[in-house]
């Protein structure tokens, strides 16, 4: 699964007997050669899909680990991007890949392109890191667009209120929250059975070792996440991502919520 850059076996033993941040500390500079990180077909789907959306001025990356959200938004904003964590050590895989200002190489796409066809800009939008708790974050209503790829499994289904409460009160009035969420897998699939397994392991080793590991698969359920979403006081749309593919029932194998803050 994992190239020879990757953690090894080891590593990935000492990470998951750790709490979820220092866990990720540990992984950080790996990360990116793991299965873990958000494959690029899924990325350019968003941000295909996205960009019919805007425009926006400002983007916000929740649970930004090391900045694969942030490149989706500093091809959709154009004034500045913000990627928050609570991993110090994402973070600082983060900025590495993403350099100040004057350092940074020029913006792909719609985004770079200067007014009335002008020749595209050198620079993209600012970026700025943030060190924080994502159900708790320090922004004032500031934000067009906020996304997240791949952290919600590391929030227990209590918290997941809260974690869209807290989004929902970072952006503007018209603001959107977007993300994709994949169909589940067919029940008594290789990938139904392995999302079982690894959630039941999961469970197991929480009751057992402290600190605690959240990362569950099975319980972003969509119609348990559009509920919280709409409590928190998005008015929320669902997406085809029709560029992930089909199912064989014609269904699409992803989806992008659309949530607006009103």
């Amino acid at each position: 699964m994992f190239t020879e850059q990757g953690p090894t076996v080891r590593e990935l033993a000492v990470q998951a007997l750790s709490s979820i941040e220092h866990g990720y500390d540990l992984l950080a500079p790996k990360f990116d050669h793991t299965p873990y990180r958000t494959p690029d077909r899924v990325l350019d789907a968003v941000t295909d899909e996205v960009r019919r959306l805007g425009p926006f001025g400002t983007g916000l990356d929740v649970c930004c680990g090391t900045g694969a959200g942030v490149g989706v938004l500093r091809q959709l904003c154009r004034e500045r991007v913000v990627g928050v964590d609570f991993s110090a050590g994402m973070l600082a895989e983060a900025r590495a890949a993403f350099p100040p200002e004057g350092e940074r190489p020029a913006v792909e796409g719609p985004a770079a392109e200067g007014p009335a066809g002008e020749a595209p800009v050198a620079e993209g939008p600012a970026v700025d890191w943030v060190r924080a708790d994502a159900r708790s974050l320090p922004f004032a209503p500031a934000f067009d667009l906020a996304l997240s790829f791949g952290a919600f499994g590391h929030f227990l289904s209590a918290e997941r209120f809260g974690l869209f409460a807290e989004v929902y009160g970072s952006l503007r009035p018209g603001g959107q929250f977007v993300f994709p969420i994949g169909a589940p897998p067919p029940v008594g699939s290789r990938a139904y059975w392995s999302l079982l397994g690894f959630d039941a392991a999961m469970r197991v080793r929480n009751a057992l070792w402290r600190p605690r590991f959240v990362m569950y698969y099975r319980t972003f359920r969509l119609g348990d996440v559009l509920e919280d979403l709409t409590r928190a006081g998005f008015v929320v749309r669902l997406m085809p991502l029709t560029e992930l593919g089909r199912r064989p029932d014609g269904s699409p194998r992803a989806r992008l919520v659309v949530a607006t803050r009103e």
